[in-house]
């Protein structure tokens, strides 16, 4: 991304609106923030470009999916496994996010499950590799909340 890109009121405007529902139409976004659909197609471009906006998903639900449990699971790595888990990691299909962090533990990982007897499974996987921690999520208190210009 280009560190001199500014990003003006409209700009986050425009971002409010996609992060609220990605497949807006640009009139419908131009309406919203006072441009025409063109000149939003040309700033949605723009940030496309530049890297402020890296793509568009579909939210899917895991418990409608037949994956009963989420889970919150750390990892502290033992001594020379923390590279090979790495790697490996990213073959989990159970895993939907997984972030490398700082303080005791090493790895934070968010997966999804189709039960308790999954979950048994998948931790046995990872014993290998460290000494894991789960936390079972109970509900989502926030939920992808849009990035939002709060330095103005």
């Amino acid at each position: 991304m280009d560190s001199n890109l500014k990003l003006d009121d409209l700009n986050w405007k425009i971002l409010q609106c996609l992060q609220n529902n990605a497949r807006e139409s640009f009139a419908n976004i131009g309406r919203t923030v006072g441009l025409t659909p063109p000149a939003v197609a040309e700033r949605v471009k723009k940030m496309e470009d530049l890297g402020v906006i890296e793509g568009y998903r579909t939210k899917v639900s895991h418990a409608l999916t037949g994956h009963q449990l989420k889970a919150i699971i750390t990892l502290r790595a033992f001594m020379g496994k923390l590279k090979p888990f790495l790697e490996i990691v990213k073959s989990f299909k159970e895993v939907v996010n997984c972030y490398r962090i700082t303080g005791n533990e090493n790895i934070v990982m968010e997966v999804v499950l189709k039960d308790q007897f999954h979950l048994e499974k998948f931790i046995d996987k990872l014993i290998q590799y460290g000494e894991t921690r789960t936390h079972i999520v109970l509900s989502n208190v926030v939920n992808n909340a849009p990035i939002s210009n709060w330095q103005n």
